[in-house]
């Protein structure tokens, strides 16, 4: 099946300024629909939930719809779905939970691939840190180091389904497998990898699994997903009158209820890019897959490109991956290159980008880190080139 690329690319009204937009990694545009959606709610009159008017019952639908929607994304149950405003504010929160029951003499264990949004609020429990590495040749967490990370201490295994700046996928599912062996829960950070491809969290045995729509053409919400079985067990802080149901006392405050409008119409508007039949989630996973095999196609011709200018070096080269580059100029500063590119109209990050430790472990994060090139379901050819040609045009300062 050819993915429809320009008809997907006539849905985002922000591409049509002339721009390369290869900064999807930290935030994607949004399509007219979810524009649509998000004026619709606040047009049609909306109140905070639970009222006796029909303003408040049009919350209560967009609530349980947005519900239902990031639950058919991610392979959950629109039951387990707790909404907040980002992922790192959820992750603060349930990592809060479950350590109250936590001491030093339990274990988490984190990994150097992550973003610190998956680091540092568990750093914060007081429980006994375990780090699993990566090699920062191949940019690659192996697995088979979970066998001794892992034992009868092991309280939660956090790890990402993808990088944000490598783009590694690593073997989620024989890393929460090594978790449940030994009776820990998983935390997985979906962030990155939603927008890139089908996800099936109970596939890769994340107890929890948290995602942002920001990153997959929604407006900025954050979600984590989990067993409405295993929210039950669980005991947040809250407000006394604040609703002690599943999932919504782990949500603090009112929500941005014409936002979770729009996070539904993301994900009907993924699940509608290339043709398709029956459920929700089942045009969502064969629309997802196509995307995948289209920016992976894509991105061969951007890493070759890359890799074939003498000046350039790139960081991690994992079996499995997302469109994403992360890469230096030699004799330039990330952020040098990343003020060319921009006068030259293509967006690309430069920094940290937030995987602190991995930053570190490659050893580029007191030097500047480096740039980030993403390719995402809306990009073509011709924002590939225009990065490529500005890439080979720079030349070290002096």
């Amino acid at each position: 099946m050819l993915f429809p690329h320009e008809k997907i690319r006539a849905a985002y009204p922000a591409l049509s300024d002339g721009h390369a937009y290869l900064d999807g990694a930290a935030g994607t545009q949004t399509p007219q629909a979810v524009i649509d959606a998000i004026a619709g709610a606040y047009r049609s009159g909306i109140g905070n939930v639970g009222g006796a008017f029909p303003a408040s019952h049009r919350s209560d639908a967009i609530v349980a719809a947005c519900r239902a929607a990031v639950a058919d994304l991610v392979g959950g149950r629109p039951e387990g779905v707790i909404l907040g405003p980002n992922m790192t504010t959820l992750t603060y929160r349930i990592a809060t939970t479950l350590a109250k029951d936590w001491g030093p003499e339990d274990e988490v264990v984190l990994s150097r691939l992550d973003h610190d949004a998956n680091v540092r609020p568990w750093t914060a429990t007081g429980a006994t840190i375990r780090w699993a590495e990566v090699d920062p040749v191949t940019g690659e967490l192996p697995a088979e180091q979970y066998r001794d990370l892992v034992g009868e201490r092991t309280r939660l295994v956090a790890v990402s389904a993808a990088s944000n700046v490598l783009g590694t996928r690593p073997d989620v599912a024989a890393i929460c497998a090594a978790a449940h062996a030994a009776g820990a829960l998983t935390y997985v950070d979906g962030v990155h990898a939603t927008a890139h491809g089908p996800v099936d969290m109970r596939a890769l045995g994340a107890d929890f699994y948290a995602t942002s729509a920001y990153k997959w053409s929604g407006p900025h919400v954050g979600a984590v997903v989990a067993d409405p079985s295993l929210l039950e067990r669980l005991r947040p802080d809250k407000l006394a009158p604040s609703p002690d149901t599943v999932p919504e006392r782990f949500e603090t405050g009112t929500a941005a209820f014409a936002d979770l409008a729009g996070v539904t119409a993301a994900v009907d508007h993924l699940a509608a890019m290339v043709p398709g039949t029956g459920s929700r989630r089942e045009r969502l996973l064969a629309s997802m897959a196509a995307a995948e095999a289209y920016e992976l196609e894509l991105f061969a011709v951007l890493l070759a490109g890359l890799e074939a200018l003498p000046h350039v070096t790139l960081y991690g080269k994992p079996a499995r991956r997302t469109a994403t580059a992360y890469f230096t100029v030699a004799g330039l500063t990330p952020r040098q290159v990343a003020e060319h590119l921009a006068g030259l109209g293509v967006n690309v990050w430069n920094g940290h980008n937030y995987a602190w430790e991995l930053t570190g472990a490659l050893g580029v994060r007191n030097a500047g880190s480096a740039v980030r090139a993403g390719l995402v379901h809306y990009n073509d050819r011709s924002d590939v080139d225009r990065l490529l040609e500005g890439v080979a045009g720079l030349r070290p300062a002096g």
